[in-house]
């Protein structure tokens, strides 16, 4: 199997970059070397900010409607690519098939909300705000954007931030993760396949020297980051220094409530796919189920739905999870279930040292299950990023809202309930940005924000809906009196009245 050189996509082509750094792109099911991707140099990301600002100058000033027809005719061409796109994504992160073509379609909703451009950055107009003034705004683009995307979704992610802001009229930079780029650099060939114009959206490559050059770069004038609490701060920080838009989408610990109400088979088939999905690769991973008074009797059938999920490659068709990114991945969440052992926490179930029949290569970890977490563990204040579940048992409701409420994490949490009364209640007091409600993953569809809140974000505005709108134009207020050809002025208004 030939090795893909992964190019650079600067000034509307794929171009092959000049870096003496690369690194491999490594099939986690095979440890099969799949691509190579370069760190670009300097040059290179100042030549694809350079293309962008130029190309901003014109397509800036390109019909609303034009916009909306590329948008129209991208989703046409993820729609009909899906399989490539799911295919590129499970040979480089491992989810499986399914998992993969889902992720698309996540992504395909954003494009498919962008269709609607002409409607969505209308202005306002208030006529005869005063004597023959009418006030109205306008919301027009910021210039050049640029976006840094994490490993565990490919497609989605890239999607969350490009569609909406060239719709709006700005130009791209984008950074994917190193980790996993194929899908996303087939995703913007069909971009510019729809007629995205050369330059408008461009993608260079690298680790921490090129994220912190995009941050700093004084001709972006916002930056959206999808990715882990650490480096979002740090480029948070650097872009505010440099003057710019920021929006940090960062780390989670999103909690499962379990009322003893809810329907049982359905709580807990869900709970485990949220849990154990994506090898637990979600930033929006149910990686803490809270088990309310009566619902802990249900612990035996969470452990038996436990065991019986199924670990392989992605392309198994009857798998339910696959391997973990990297080597360095399950390294460490292997080691993180050795700490949550000897901090007290009961393991039920152990997927440490798993193997799966023919891929003796694979990062895999089985689905991990930890009863009797408290708060000061390892495993529960930390982010695990794998197929590890922990089980929380509280008496009342009013104590698993108090529970969920301590943790400095606000991504998204979920319940599972019969009771309105009781979901009422749980939606109005818990403090977390995106709620469920019998909905495990609770990531809105695309027309409505992304909105993430606390420790896991930072910036005012999230994607998606009306606040990406937001985030990727600037409001233009204009105040406009037209005097009729005869009239005469009456003298000297030293006032700041408008009569």
């Amino acid at each position: 199997m030939s090795v893909r050189e992964t190019p650079m996509y600067i000034d509307g082509q794929p171009v092959q970059s000049q870096s003496q750094e690369w690194r491999d792109v490594v099939n986690p099911a095979t440890q099969e070397v799949v691509a190579r991707v370069p760190f670009c140099t300097a040059e290179e990301v100042e030549r694809a900010v350079a293309s962008a600002k130029e190309a901003f100058k014109t397509w800036r000033k390109v019909p609303l409607a034009k916009r909306m027809r590329i948008m129209l005719k991208l989703q046409a061409l993820i729609r009909d690519n899906t399989d490539e796109l799911a295919a590129l994504i499970t040979e480089e992160h491992g989810k499986t098939l399914p998992d993969a073509a889902g992720e698309v379609g996540r992504g395909l909703e954003v494009v498919e909300h962008a269709c609607s451009i002409t409607s969505l950055q209308l202005g306002e107009l208030a006529e005869n705000a005063a004597n023959e003034v009418d006030v109205y705004t306008l919301n027009q683009p910021l210039g050049v954007g640029a976006g840094i995307t994490a490993f565990n979704f490919p497609i989605m992610l890239p999607c969350f931030m490009f569609p909406l802001a060239i719709a709006t009229g700005n130009t791209f930079v984008l950074k994917p993760s190193e980790q996993d780029p194929s899908s996303t650099m087939r995703l913007v060939e069909l971009a510019h396949e729809a007629g995205i114009p050369a330059g408008v959206l461009n993608v260079v490559h690298g680790g921490p020297d090129v994220a912190n050059q995009i941050a700093d770069h004084t001709d972006i004038k916002a930056l959206s980051f999808i990715g882990s609490t650490h480096v979002g701060s740090l480029l948070y920080n650097r872009a505010a220094a440099a003057g710019k838009r920021m929006q940090s989408m960062m780390g989670a610990k999103n909690h499962c409530v379990v009322m003893p109400d809810a329907n049982r088979s359905q709580a807990i088939n869900n709970l485990l796919g949220s849990a154990y999905g994506a090898a637990g690769q979600r930033c929006m991973a149910n990686s803490v189920v809270v088990l309310v008074g009566e619902a802990r009797e249900w612990l035996d059938d969470i452990v038996e739905g436990t065991k019986t999920m199924k670990v392989g490659p992605g392309t198994q068709t009857d798998a339910d999870l696959g391997p973990l990114v990297s080597p360095q991945a399950k390294e460490r969440v292997e080691r993180l279930i050795t700490a949550g052992e000897k901090e007290g926490a009961k393991l039920l179930v152990d997927g440490r040292g798993y193997q799966v029949e023919g891929y003796p290569d694979g990062n895999f970890v089985g689905p991990t299950l930890f009863t009797d977490v408290t708060p000061e563990m390892t495993i529960y204040r930390e982010e695990i990023f794998g197929p590890v579940l922990c089980v929380v048992t509280v008496d009342t409701l009013d104590e698993a809202i108090a529970f969920i409420n301590a943790n400095p994490n606000g991504n998204g949490t979920s319940i599972f309930t019969n009771s309105g009364w009781v979901a009422r209640r749980f939606e109005s007091d818990i403090d977390v940005g995106q709620v469920g409600i019998n909905v495990p993953i609770p990531v809105p569809v695309a027309y409505f924000s992304f909105t993430g809140s606390r420790a896991s974000k930072l910036g005012d505005l999230g994607p998606n809906g009306k606040q990406a709108i937001a985030f990727w134009t600037q409001t233009k207020t204009v105040t406009a009196r037209w005097f009729e050809p005869e009239n005469v002025s009456s003298g000297i208004n030293s006032t700041i009245s408008l009569s």
